[in-house]
């Protein structure tokens, strides 16, 4: 067996050509090296844009989540509210106007919970985790043109029931769920 004290090494680019560029992302394909025995591959990378999802809490500790048609899965998915950040602001900006958009909902206590790698294997961005506390639904939807988004708020037990049976399984929203639920036992982090 491997101890963590066994170190390795981060791979050499040998080269990088951009594949493919989409509104959502740019593919990149590298040239890699091991420096342990110099052995070469290519390898395809995604980069994208910082990405942000929302465990958002009612007053009376409802969370709001949204269901919606996607793509990948050609299925519905329940989920936690989130995004792309545009890039003209903080995560923290980009977690409110995404809450805001999907749901209608708006709060003034936010809290950092952190954040993971989207998919380290391919992906290359990460996805930034807020708590939004005492949430009221202050606007309308504001949805993109193909988005079609139904808010659903459950309290806390079906919520957790939901992870637990797989009716939420999208990955981002399980794991802030976990960045939350540990975060009751540390200390709370300041947003960014």
């Amino acid at each position: 067996m491997t101890s963590f004290e066994d170190p390795l090494s981060i791979w050499d680019i040998v080269r990088e050509d951009t594949e493919l560029t989409l509104p959502i992302l740019r593919l990149k394909r590298r040239r890699m090296r091991r420096p342990s025995d110099g052995k070469e591959g290519d390898f395809f990378i995604a980069e994208a844009p910082l990405w942000v999802n929302v465990i958002a809490r009612t007053a009376d500790g409802d969370i709001v989540l949204v269901e919606q048609y996607r793509h990948g899965i050609h299925d519905i998915s329940l989920e936690i509210p989130g995004g792309v950040a545009d890039g003209t602001g903080s995560g923290l900006d980009a977690a409110k106007r995404e809450l805001a958009e999907e749901t209608g909902y708006t709060s003034e206590r936010w809290t950092f919970l952190g954040s993971v790698s989207s998919n380290p294997a391919i992906f290359n961005n990460r996805c930034e985790m807020y708590l939004a506390e005492d949430c009221i639904r202050t606007q309308e939807q504001d949805l993109d043109p193909f988005e079609e988004i139904r808010v659903i708020r459950l309290n806390e037990a079906d919520f957790l029931d939901a992870v637990r049976s797989g009716r939420i399984h999208h990955s981002l929203s399980v794991a802030a769920l976990a960045l939350w639920r540990l975060g009751e036992r540390m200390v709370t982090l300041p947003c960014p």
